[in-house]
């Protein structure tokens, strides 16, 4: 079983930059993707952005594609999300989540387990 906590949320303007973090306890060696992925008010959840043990490659949505960077550090079991240039429609509750997929950017429902959630909010 796998443990999940974010933190890093928080409001910024319109272009600003935010950095979220997750660290992982229980066992996380037991899954091989740690990702991120986000739910919008009024909108379905969306796979953000994730990266497989082992695997140089990182995974990203279109819409965050160039903004938003994945790193794992493995040996303190931590996931980071630097968001930079962000957009009012980035608002959303992130989750990071961990799981095993196939060396694609999982659906939010392929993850085996999942944070409590950070808020992010882009104001105008």
């Amino acid at each position: 079983h796998v443990q999940l906590v974010e933190s890093g949320g928080g409001e910024v303007q319109d272009g600003g930059s935010l950095r979220l973090s997750c660290a992982a306890t229980g066992d996380p060696s037991s899954s091989a993707c740690m990702g991120w992925f986000r739910r919008a008010p009024g909108k379905e959840r969306e796979g953000v952005a994730a990266r497989y043990t082992g695997d140089d490659k990182a995974y990203y949505a279109d819409s965050v594609k160039g903004r938003f960077t994945i790193s794992l550090n493995n040996a303190k079991n931590t996931a980071i999300l630097e968001m930079g240039n962000l957009k009012p429609e980035d608002t959303a509750m992130y989750y990071c989540a961990a799981g095993n997929s196939d060396f694609t950017l999982p659906e939010p429902y392929e993850y085996a387990y999942r944070g409590q959630g950070t808020q992010v909010t882009v104001s105008t």
